[in-house]
């Protein structure tokens, strides 16, 4: 690729065109529109080539009034795994902070951790017109990869520096922080030591952070047994349960490192209904340093990311992308901090 070419594209540099699709079905473009708006008036078996041929370009209708390919519509499009963790809400904030001084609108999706409805949701935000997208993670759908290359449309990935989307990424090393807390707990004298993911499967994070803590585990000459590592979701309840399940399987636990200060702090409430003493008899540690690790009792030892910072700078490379062109390899590494307070 030439330097000319790295900066100047724009957004939506390629967009195959109705004429596209009707060229590769062997139809006229006013039979692929009419397939379209009004199937009930054309044959099956059209409908079915026009289809083909839609998948096999990359057609995306346009939704936007006058179908301008190049139209401003200032709109910005973000996709979270959920909107039940602050985690991603405080991302999102800090994207709106910015785009709202910058004359830019937010529009929004969760795609509740399915790379398969992220897809959907990316094809919409593009037959809408948005002029940016910010991803979460850079685990996505084949198609979805495939589609936003052909397209050349400035997207940015956010929590994950690990992939090449064409404008950047904006993240942290989800490996190194894990690594670096387990690290913590044995210079604390821990030796016996669990971990609670999220579901690994199409989620690079929590792979990445399970990847750091069995890293550290062999580096520190500590047993690593299949007991004490466990997936779950986020919530409180589960996190009193993974801290039963397993002090059942392992009694010999002295630690417990959990992927979401959602788990840890459900883990230390249980532990104190129980009557277990944190940090005494089992050390409990988090992750995302939200409100609740500074208010419970210990106050919890966790990684500190900075959520809004992520969606500020976010949103500043999509609208430099989106006014000035983009050549993508851009990496924005914000870092963490390890945050050790009473409950280790």
């Amino acid at each position: 690729m030439t330097q000319r070419s790295q900066r100047g594209r724009r957004r939506g540099h390629g967009r195959p065109t109705l004429d596209d699709v009707a060229r590769t079905a062997g139809v006229s473009a006013i039979t692929v529109s009419r397939a379209l708006r009004t199937p009930e008036k054309v044959a099956r078996e059209t409908r079915e080539v026009v289809a083909s041929a839609i998948a096999k370009v990359g057609y995306i209708p346009n939704l936007v009034a006058g179908n301008l390919a190049s139209i401003k519509t200032r709109t910005i499009a973000a996709i979270v795994p959920t909107l039940e963790h602050s985690i991603f809400t405080e991302m999102l904030q800090g994207m709106v902070d910015v785009l709202r001084d910058e004359g830019f609108e937010l529009i929004l999706g969760s795609s509740g951790f399915d790379i398969r409805e992220e897809e959907s949701l990316i094809k919409t935000f593009l037959a809408r017109q948005a002029e940016g997208i910010v991803l979460t993670g850079s685990f996505h759908t084949d198609e979805a990869q495939q589609l936003l290359a052909r397209l050349d449309w400035p997207v940015v990935e956010t929590w994950s520096l690990l992939g090449t989307p064409s404008v950047g990424s904006v993240g942290f090393s989800n490996y190194d922080a894990a690594y670096e807390m387990v690290k913590h707990l044995a210079e604390r004298g821990y030796r016996e030591i669990a971990f609670v993911s999220a579901v690994t499967e199409a989620n690079d994070r929590a792979a990445e952070r399970l990847r750091g803590v069995r890293r550290a585990l062999a580096d520190l000459g500590l047993p690593e047994r299949a007991e004490r590592i466990r997936t779950s979701e986020f919530s409180l309840r589960a996190g009193g349960e993974s801290m039963h399940a397993i002090r059942a399987a392992c009694p010999e636990t002295d630690a417990i490192f959990f992927a979401a200060d959602t788990l840890a702090a459900g883990a230390i409430l249980e532990a104190k209904k129980c009557g277990i003493s944190v940090p005494d008899e089992i050390a409990i540690a988090g992750f995302d340093d939200l409100e609740i690790a500074t208010v419970i009792d210990p106050p919890m030892t966790t990684v500190r990311v900075p959520r809004r910072d992520l969606g500020r700078v976010a949103a500043r490379l999509l609208i430099e992308a989106t006014e000035h062109g983009f050549g993508g390899g851009v990496q924005r590494d914000l870092g963490f901090e390890l945050v050790v307070r009473g409950s280790t």
